[in-house]
């Protein structure tokens, strides 16, 4: 008797929370969100230029998650200190970013939305002593909403091997392959 009970509840509430679902709205982007989310792009590339690491801070969420070459960094704060340790060995210049327009993706729904997009970037940095090195690769992130402002909630980054750089474990397999006897 009671499993019949306990069924015929569960049926209920499915019942009712199917409807429910079903009358989310899709994402959109607004104009407004679309002058937001290119001011956010405008405001990263400043700070980077400027190597403002407190201006880098205000354009992420609290709970940012950043995936850099040399490995993981979570939160807003360890992500700052991160970029202010960065700035104090090298001077940043010329950061250029070119989104690629076919990699922007709508994730939520109209009252929790996220945007996911991707890119290029270039730039320079330069030591306290040396010659100034050209750096160049690729970039994606999900930014959210947080209030009425859009800001990052995770970022990635890679950087492209120089020209005449190939990868280690790319070079040794070709190396291995061309060295084999032929028969």
């Amino acid at each position: 008797m009671k499993m019949r009970l306990v069924v015929t509840l569960l049926g209920f509430a499915i019942s009712f929370a199917l409807p429910i679902f079903a009358q989310q709205k899709e994402a959109i982007l607004t104009e407004q969100d679309s002058q937001q989310l290119g001011a956010l792009g405008k405001n990263w590339v400043d700070a980077m230029n400027n190597n403002d690491a407190a201006a880098l801070a205000a354009l992420l969420t609290q709970d940012a998650v950043f995936v850099t070459n040399t490995g993981m960094v979570y939160g807003r704060e360890a992500i700052v200190k991160w970029y202010a340790d960065d700035f104090q060995e090298w001077h940043h210049s010329n950061h250029v970013t070119k989104g690629d327009p076919n990699s922007v993706r709508i994730v939520g729904t109209a009252d929790n939305v996220a945007l996911a997009s991707s890119g290029e970037w270039s730039e320079t940095i330069q030591g306290k002593t040396g010659d100034p090195i050209h750096l160049e690769g690729y970039w994606s992130s999900i930014c959210a909403r947080e209030g009425n402002d859009w800001k990052i909630r995770m970022l990635t980054w890679n950087m492209t091997p120089a020209p005449g750089a190939p990868e280690a474990g790319r070079t040794q397999r070709i190396n291995q392959e061309t060295a084999k006897p032929s028969h």
